[in-house]
């Protein structure tokens, strides 16, 4: 009983592993891109960007200080955009 188990178990994750797989790539760029946007929505009012939530948004800015110096790595800025912090 117990090697039908996990035969099927077996073949329900190469099942799982055929039909994500090709997707996989895609998704992370899309979540990757989605986080982007989000600390864009985030350090506006830093950047120089009138927003109108940084009511909202202040409190998560402790939060996004920790992924900012990946961010402005991947928009392709070798240095911090923010006089103030500096990350590198």
């Amino acid at each position: 009983m117990s090697g039908v188990r996990t035969l099927r178990a077996g073949i329900a994750a190469g099942l799982r592993e055929f039909y994500v797989a090709p997707y996989r790539r895609t998704l992370a760029r899309a979540q990757r891109d989605e986080e982007d946007l989000f600390l864009m929505v985030v350090l506006a009012e830093m950047l120089g960007v009138p927003n109108p939530v940084s009511y909202y948004t202040v409190e998560l800015l402790p939060v996004m200080y920790d992924r900012f110096h990946d961010w402005h790595r991947r928009m392709g800025m070798d240095r911090s955009p923010l006089e103030h912090l500096s990350c590198c």
